[in-house]
C-alpha cells in the first residue's frame, strides 16, 4: 500500500507543482541496531582510508517515469553497473572529503549505501526535483582497529536541477555527478569537523515525500 501512495501523491504534485521540481522516490534498507542518528562524533580526526559498500540488495530502477520506484536511480552516466557507478560517485567525494580534513587521529571511514535516488530522464528535462541521497557510516581508530563510537546515519540530500537550468549547468560543466561528488565532499567535512555534522537542507514538499 505504501508503495502505491507514493506515486499517487507524486502525480498529483506532477500536476500542480510542473514549475516547482520532481519527484524521486525508493525504499529503505535495513540499518544496523548500533545506528545512533546525530551520534556526536570525537574532534580532531583525519581519514586516512575508507571503504564503500553499495548493497546488492538496493533495487534499481531504469524506467524513464517521473517517479521510478528504487534505492538506486542513476542517470548521469552511460547504462551499465549502477552499484559500482554509485560507488564511484561516493569514493570521490571522500578523496576530495580527505585533502580537506586535517585533524591528527587518523580514522577509517566504512560507509554503507542506503538510497541514492537522482532523476530519471524525464524529470530532469522538466520539472527537476531532489537527489535523495541516504548512508550510513562508522569511524575505525587506525592504530587499534577498534570502532569510535556508534554508526551514524545521514540524510544528504540535494536539490537537482531541471529544465532549461539543468541544460545552463551542463553548459558550465556542472553534470549532476559534478555536483553530487562536491555536495558528497561537503557532507563528509561537515560530519567529521562541525559539531552535530552535516544538517540536510529543507527542499520543500517533494523531500517531505521522500521520508513517508
Amino acid at each position: 500500500m505504501r508503495n502505491l501512495i507514493k506515486p499517487l501523491l507524486a502525480a498529483i504534485l506532477l500536476v500542480t507543482l510542473t514549475a516547482c521540481g520532481s519527484v524521486p522516490s525508493a525504499t529503505r534498507s535495513a540499518m544496523p541496531d548500533d545506528t545512533l542518528v546525530g551520534a556526536p562524533l570525537p574532534p580532531n580526526v583525519r581519514i586516512d582510508s575508507f571503504t564503500v559498500n553499495v548493497p546488492r540488495s538496493l533495487k534499481v530502477n531504469e524506467r524513464n517515469l517521473y517517479y521510478p520506484i528504487g534505492d538506486i536511480v542513476w542517470r548521469g552516466e552511460p547504462r551499465g553497473d549502477r552499484y559500482q557507478q554509485v560507488k564511484a560517485i561516493f569514493e570521490a567525494g571522500l578523496r576530495d572529503a580527505a585533502t580537506r580534513i586535517d585533524g591528527a587521529r587518523p580514522v577509517r571511514l566504512d560507509v554503507q549505501v542506503m538510497r541514492f535516488h537522482a532523476l530519471s530522464e524525464k524529470a530532469r528535462y522538466t520539472v527537476g526535483g531532489v537527489h535523495d541521497i541516504e548512508f550510513r557510516y562508522r569511524l575505525v581508530d587506525v592504530a587499534t582497529g577498534q570502532p569510535i563510537g556508534p554508526s551514524k546515519e545521514v540524510s544528504a540530500d540535494l536539490d537537482a536541477l531541471g529544465g532549461q537550468d539543468a541544460m545552463a549547468a551542463e553548459g558550465r560543466g556542472e553534470t549532476q555527478k559534478v555536483r553530487i561528488v562536491a555536495h558528497l565532499s561537503k557532507v563528509f567535512r561537515e560530519e567529521l569537523t562541525v559539531p552535530g555534522g552535516h544538517v540536510t537542507a529543507n527542499l520543500g514538499l517533494l523531500q517531505a515525500i521522500n521520508d513517508l
